[in-house]
Parts: structure tokens; C-alpha cells; sequence
């Protein structure tokens, strides 16, 4: 008797209890946000946790701890305590065929790598923020070290807001003489030395083709903003000089149109490129030039995430997990996508029908995925350049940031396979 009570007392000075924690997503949850980064905490201690699709906005189910409640209570997230009875009833309900639910287990917390240059200011990645806000580790890669192939050595890499053209943004007429973008041209002139190339764009290109072998092989990849269209395009561009002399030194192809191959992107196809070495845009992709003629305001501007089958579409049903399915949109570089240029073979996510553009997209190549999402920041309507970072304590519930952390909790959920 006496040794059956010292084990009972280790085991619950151990923190273990006989229930779970349930993580609720919906709007019951005080912060959506932090409650990612709670998920990723129990992956790194090997916890076992399942993310049940369409339950109450995408809740997480824990076995339950001391330990846990207490950093549940430490973050400020909201959590309910449930006897393992409550626990099976939950996942027979989510077991129903006829419920558009699904229980997934999450099995090992991937290693996270974003891509960001050396001189980053806090106005430039949402992606950034989020992690810092959410308490979830990641680390700095740039070119230099995907020319070293360190990619290799992380799961998920998501692309800063860059320019991967060689043409810094286009940001030539409205700020070639900011100090900011005099280093930035500095910088990536001197970084393309080192490594051997002779242009920035060539460099650029490179690492391109790096991050496409790193998403064949296996790897998971989320790019927003310039990310995303910029780096199709490059990949588009390879052999053709698309940036003019303001860019690189030397005068631009006179053929680019005729010349360029979309299908070496990712995702889209028949755009043609802007030539004006001025203008603010890359391509016809983007639909930033044309959905301002629509007459929308910040109140009205909204798009729509697809309702997927979480037992039979359970990647789609991931990266869409949320508490509403109308997200405030927001401006960025890139904005959107204009629908009649993305791929037929490629899953819209999320679209706005008003300005037939779409906004939040997916993709296979090779064994990895990739997902692209338009806009610079979810919580900031028209965010410009220099102006102060958004402060996520404010946006606790934000449903436009839910979708980056739905990206980076979805390679857990993924078998891991063998990279080649």
C-alpha cells in the first residue's frame, strides 16, 4: 500500500494527469495566435498532440500536465481541462463520416529556416513578427547559404518579401536615393561578387533554382508579397537580361516577352512582364494596377478561404483552418493574383470573386509543396515603407496571421519523407 502511494506521488509531482488539454480555435480562444506556438511547444517536448480539423476553428488536443497548464497560463492562452471520456467522445464526433472533421496528430516540431537579408528592417516580414510573437525558433538563412546548401538541414523555409528579379522592388522612383535601398544595392552587389557571379539577378536566379531543388526533394515553402511572383519570374527569366541599366549597368533585352519560359516557375503561366523600369510592378500576375478601379474600401475588401474536406482534402483543410472564413484583405507589393494567370493544376485557397483575383494558393513539385500568399502584412490595411512594425499584442485573434501558422504547424502533420 505504502509503495502504490509513493508511485501515485511521484506520477503527480511528475505534473502527468489522467485527461487533456483541449485548445479551443474559435472564438472562444483568447489568443489565437500564441495557442500555434503552444502546439510547437509540444512538439518539442514530444508530446503527443492532435490538430482537429474543423472542431472549433482547428482546436489542438493535448494529454494534459502540469507543466503544459502552466505555460498555457504563462502565454495568456485559453485551454479546458477534459477527462479522457470527454477526449474519445471528441474524437468518435470528429470520427463520423458525415462531419466535415478529422483528427490529425502533429509528430515532430520541423525545423524553420526564413529567408532574409542581413540589413532587415522591422517593416518588412510578417512571417518575422508572427514567429517572434508566437514564441516558435527559427533561423536566418540568405544566399550565401543556400549557395552552401544549407537548406538541407530545414523543413520549412519561407521567402522575406524580396525581389527576386535583381531589380530591388522596382523601388528605383520613389526611393533610389533613401539610404536603405543605396545598401541594399551595396550589399547585394558585393554578396554577388563573392560568390561569383556578375550580376545580382544571376545570383538571384541561382538561389532560386536551389529553393525549387529544396521543395522537389521534399522540403516545405511559403512566400507572401514579392516573394512569390518575383521569384516565378526569375525562374521565367533564366538566360534573359530583364532588368534595365539602372538595375545591372547594362540595357535589358529588347525581347523579353518573346523570349521568357513561365513554365520554369511554380505557378503561373501566359503573363507577360512590365518592361518600365519604373513602374511599381513586375508583371501582369499581380493586381495591384487594376483592383483599385473597383471602388473598394478597407471595410469592404475582403476575400474567402474554400471549405475543404478535412478526411478528404487534409493539406487544403490545414492551411485553411481558422474561425471565419472572410479575412480582411490587405494591400502588399504583390496584392494578389490575378485568377487567369495561375495554373489550372494549382489549389486556390482563398480568393476575392469582386476583383476576380486570388489570394491565398497552393502546390505540389516534385515531393514538397509550396504555398503563396498575397499581401504584406494580414493586420496592417496599406502598410508603406518605413513605417513602424505591427504590434501583435493588438491582434491577438487575427485570422489573416492564423494562415502563416497554419503553414507552419502543416510539415508536422506531413509523413516525413526520405530527401533525395
Amino acid at each position: 500500500m505504502k509503495r502504490l502511494i509513493v508511485i501515485l506521488l511521484i506520477a503527480f509531482s511528475s505534473g502527468s494527469f489522467a485527461s487533456s488539454l483541449l485548445i479551443p480555435m474559435d472564438e472562444s480562444q483568447k489568443d489565437h495566435l500564441k495557442a500555434y506556438g503552444i502546439a510547437f511547444w509540444a512538439l518539442q517536448n514530444e508530446l503527443e498532440i492532435h490538430w482537429l480539423l474543423n472542431y472549433r476553428g482547428g482546436s489542438f488536443m493535448i494529454p494534459a500536465s502540469k507543466t503544459l497548464t502552466k505555460e498555457c497560463d504563462i502565454r495568456g492562452i485559453t485551454y479546458e481541462v477534459i477527462g479522457d471520456a470527454a477526449a474519445s467522445n471528441i474524437l468518435a464526433e470528429i470520427g463520423n463520416p458525415e462531419v466535415n472533421q478529422d483528427a490529425v496528430k502533429l509528430e515532430k516540431a520541423p525545423k524553420i529556416a526564413v529567408y532574409s537579408p542581413p540589413g532587415k528592417q522591422p517593416w518588412d516580414d510578417a512571417v518575422t513578427l508572427v514567429l517572434k510573437y508566437a514564441e516558435i525558433p527559427y533561423e536566418i538563412v540568405y544566399d550565401e547559404e543556400v549557395y552552401l546548401d544549407k537548406l538541407k538541414d530545414y523543413d520549412w523555409l519561407h521567402l522575406h518579401h524580396e525581389d527576386f528579379t535583381g531589380q530591388y522592388g522596382k523601388f528605383y522612383g520613389s526611393f533610389a536615393n533613401a539610404a536603405w535601398y543605396q545598401n541594399d544595392v551595396k550589399q547585394n552587389e558585393a554578396l554577388a561578387k563573392k560568390l561569383g557571379f556578375e550580376k545580382v539577378s544571376q545570383m538571384k536566379l541561382a538561389t532560386c533554382k536551389k529553393i525549387k531543388e529544396f521543395v522537389f526533394s521534399g522540403g516545405f515553402l511559403f512566400a507572401m508579397c514579392s516573394a512569390s511572383d518575383s521569384y516565378d519570374i526569375a525562374l521565367a527569366a533564366e538566360g534573359v537580361d530583364i532588368c534595365e541599366s539602372i538595375y545591372d549597368h547594362d540595357p535589358a533585352d529588347k525581347d523579353i516577352n518573346k523570349k521568357i519560359d513561365p513554365s520554369k516557375g511554380l505557378a503561373f503561366e501566359n503573363y507577360k512582364i512590365h518592361t518600365n523600369p519604373y513602374e511599381y510592378e513586375y508583371s501582369d500576375i499581380d493586381t495591384y494596377g487594376t483592383r483599385r478601379n473597383f471602388g473598394m474600401t478597407e471595410k469592404t475588401d475582403v476575400f474567402t478561404l474554400f471549405d475543404f474536406s478535412a478526411k478528404w482534402d487534409p493539406v487544403p483543410s490545414m492551411l485553411c483552418q481558422n474561425h471565419t472564413q472572410t479575412i480582411k484583405a490587405f494591400w502588399g507589393q504583390t496584392v494578389a493574383f490575378d485568377k487567369k494567370y495561375v495554373r489550372k493544376n494549382v489549389l486556390i485557397m482563398g480568393e476575392s470573386k469582386a476583383f476576380n483575383e486570388a489570394r491565398y494558393i497552393h502546390g505540389e513539385h516534385g515531393k514538397g509543396t509550396w504555398t503563396f500568399y498575397g499581401g504584406h502584412d494580414p493586420e496592417d490595411y496599406e502598410h508603406r515603407v518605413e513605417e513602424p512594425p505591427t504590434d501583435l499584442t493588438l491582434h491577438p485573434n487575427s485570422p489573416g496571421y492564423r494562415l502563416i501558422l497554419n503553414n507552419i504547424l502543416f510539415p508536422a502533420a506531413k509523413k516525413k519523407k526520405q530527401k533525395t
